[in-house]
């Protein structure tokens, strides 16, 4: 059996030759020389969005070695974009595009006003210069392969958009980041209860999520300034991840912008007991789960409260039962709206979509 992402590539691949799709946007994995995507030799156009502190076991330790191997997608006579980097990861994207013989360009966040006043479809300021990045890549497939004349595109991203590329902007959707949904549930009032999901992760990713989670449940609560509104964080993360890197991130953004968690709860993911080819969803004991994990993750956030805030803190064994306990919040106080943040883990999201989509 192949490494879970290299069955993923070769399921992908065999998936567009059925489908003869007529062109395929590869998202690498950790995207570095070893990638399953390099099997892709000459590609038409290669992309590296915002670099930061993500799989350092693997990829190096500091933003140089982490850009130098992320660099490893770069291919020789091949166009390649990125965005604004730190100077250090910069440096080595420059170094290693060079040495390649690579022209990498950097793209500037996309101007707002291009949009014709419509809002990105994701959130987050972070997402305009992913959407510069996106359009970058888009405008030179058209002209590399001969549809340039499909739609106009201003070479530097200035001006309005063309329609369909503006269509696409402000229509995109992408689960388990910067995502809303509120619970349906007969013994809950309507707006009772909204989780925010976003699957961030790394130290700069928790930043952002705190900062668009803070905006988003401000926003509302002004909307309906009379209501009591209670703020819940729901999180997990990989054991190869530094909770003192990633908590603190996402604590500090969130009080900056007045924010504060009534209650904080860390319980393991539900999908780390999927295996591949099992049917096996949950542990046949969960009440024997190990949650030495989930509580060194509870120890740092009690750490960043200075015990004088009045926030409390929990881990439960699963996830349906911290769901349930969430659920029982509101209903035990239907003049309370709970505001639950979802993040830490993509596994944790896509476990939280499941149950509370159902």
């Amino acid at each position: 059996m192949p490494t879970y992402f290299r069955f993923l590539a070769l399921l992908a691949f065999k998936i567009f030759t059925a489908e003869k799709v007529d062109v395929a946007v590869l998202e690498v994995g950790l995207g570095e020389k070893y990638d399953a995507t390099n099997v892709v030799e000459a590609p038409i156009v290669c992309g590296i969005s915002s670099l930061g502190y993500d799989h350092m076991d693997i990829l190096g330790s500091t933003l140089n070695e982490i850009a130098g191997a992320k660099a490893g997608i770069f291919k020789k006579g091949v166009a390649a974009y990125t965005v604004p980097q730190p100077a250090a990861a910069m440096s080595a994207l420059e170094h290693h595009a060079s040495e390649l013989g690579v022209f990498l360009e950097v793209v500037q966040p996309l101007d707002e006003a291009s949009l014709k006043g419509q809002p990105l479809a994701l959130q987050g300021d972070h997402q305009l210069i992913n959407a510069a990045l996106a359009v970058a890549l888009v405008r030179t497939w058209l002209q590399k392969t001969g549809h340039g004349d499909l739609i106009s595109l201003d070479s530097n991203n200035n001006g309005p958009l063309s329609e369909q590329v503006n269509r696409g902007l402000t229509t995109a959707s992408l689960q388990g980041r910067a995502q809303r949904v509120q619970l349906q549930d007969d013994d809950i009032s309507p707006g009772n209860l909204v989780f925010y999901l976003d699957g961030a992760h790394t130290p700069e990713s928790m930043e952002i999520c705190a900062r668009w989670f803070s905006r988003a449940v401000k926003e509302e609560n002004q909307q309906q300034p009379l209501k009591d509104y209670r703020q819940v964080l729901l999180f997990n993360c990989m054991s190869v991840r530094d909770p003192k890197l990633l908590l603190p991130r996402l604590f500090g953004a969130c009080a900056h912008q007045g924010v504060q968690f009534s209650k904080a709860i860390f319980v393991p993911n539900q999908s780390q007991y999927n295996k591949l080819g099992s049917t096996i969803a949950l542990p046949p004991q969960p009440q024997k789960a190990d949650l030495t994990w989930q509580l060194t993750l509870q120890q740092v956030w009690e750490e960043l409260l200075h015990s004088d805030k009045g926030e409390s803190s929990s881990v439960f064994r699963s996830l349906p039962e911290a769901v349930n306990c969430i659920k029982e919040m509101a209903r035990q106080n239907k003049s309370t709206h709970c505001q639950v943040l979802v993040t830490g883990s993509l596994h944790l999201v896509g476990d939280i979509l499941r149950l509370i989509k159902k």
